[in-house]
């Protein structure tokens, strides 16, 4: 069975896609500035860095508002490129939202029960196996609890409805952890992962998971469970088309993995780097030598001189990723 990669785009400079913006534009809440959507003009990295590294991909699945880089080879055979139109029922377009594009990736038409979810921002940057993200029809992941910070935004909300959903559908945290207790304490989580589950399953519910911003594999069938379980939750967040602090968004589907067993424990091969200030010189270096098999290069309403620092980002790309992929013209 294949497995496909998705990768969510959008090019917040396109006149087309402001304009359209701005005729439901409302009063800017938290999650809505500017960093959601500016285009570092990277992605051609993404492509190479697939074709170096990850070659046995089945299918990409590179969803877009409509827009398209113009040095992208559409004609490549293993591209489907994807309209928002394509798989989100149209009660809720147009969005701005990130949430319902991501709790709508099951409906893409074509797309693998297996598939490797990735956000813009996220790179494969040395060698990866299909072992890596799913092993006998498992999705890999990394089991561990956490507290989550509950940080209130502007409209007042509060940022925790995927707790909500995971406390109301596994309400005791203690017998879900003893059904899989290998997997919650398995080694390759690591000792300060076991350590945190440990002090926190003396709780009878859910505080927080293990936070990693990293590209997550997930099964279509889980997406499915998830929207029958959780309907009336998924569809408010899809009819939002600004972001929301009440929204559910697909982490939900990530740790229902985790709390129903369906996930294996794998080691962690990424690191996250949020680049911030002027010094990013440990994420420079990290991405020009490879030293991650994945790697997050997450914007921030911190990060210094974004054009300066956009250039340096390309620059380190380039000296990993020279040679032009097939997927570019």
């Amino acid at each position: 069975m294949g497995i496909d990669f998705v990768l969510t785009w959008v090019d917040g400079s396109d006149p087309d896609w402001l304009a359209e913006k701005r005729q439901y534009d409302q009063t800017a809440v938290s999650g809505n500035t500017e960093v959601r959507f500016r285009d570092w003009d990277n992605l051609q990295y993404w492509f190479r860095g697939v074709e170096q590294f990850a070659p046995w991909v089945n299918r990409i699945h590179f969803v877009t508002w409509g827009h398209l880089p113009k040095w992208l080879n559409t004609e490549h055979e293993k591209l489907h490129i994807v309209n928002h139109r394509d798989f989100i029922p149209h009660e809720y377009l147009p969005t701005f939202n990130a949430n319902p594009i991501e709790l709508n990736l099951h409906r893409i038409e074509g797309l693998a029960e297996q598939f490797v979810f990735f956000n813009d921002d996220m790179f494969i940057t040395a060698p990866v196996k299909e072992e890596d993200f799913f092993q006998n029809g498992h999705p890999c992941d990394t089991y561990g609890l956490n507290c989550i910070y509950f940080v209130q935004d502007s409209a007042g909300h509060i940022n925790g409805s995927d707790l909500e959903q995971i406390n109301d559908h596994f309400p005791h945290s203690k017998a879900v952890i003893r059904a899989n207790r290998r997997k919650w304490f398995s080694p390759k989580n690591g000792f300060k992962n076991n350590a945190k589950t440990l002090m926190l399953s003396t709780w009878d519910w859910f505080p927080g998971f293990h936070y990693n911003h990293l590209p997550t594999s997930f099964l279509k069938s889980t997406y499915r469970e998830v929207w029958e379980a959780c309907r009336e939750a998924l569809e408010d967040t899809c009819r939002c088309r600004f972001r929301s602090g009440l929204n559910v968004n697909q982490w939900l589907i990530k740790y229902w993995q985790l709390c129903t067993g369906t996930a294996v424990p794998r080691r962690e091969i990424g690191r996250v780097y949020h680049l911030k200030g002027n010094d990013i010189s440990d994420a420079l270096t990290a991405l020009e030598q490879g030293r991650h098999k994945l790697i997050c290069l997450n914007d921030t309403a911190m990060t210094a001189d974004f054009a300066q620092t956009s250039t340096a980002v390309k620059q380190s790309f380039q000296k990993l990723l020279p040679k032009k992929s097939s997927y570019e013209r």
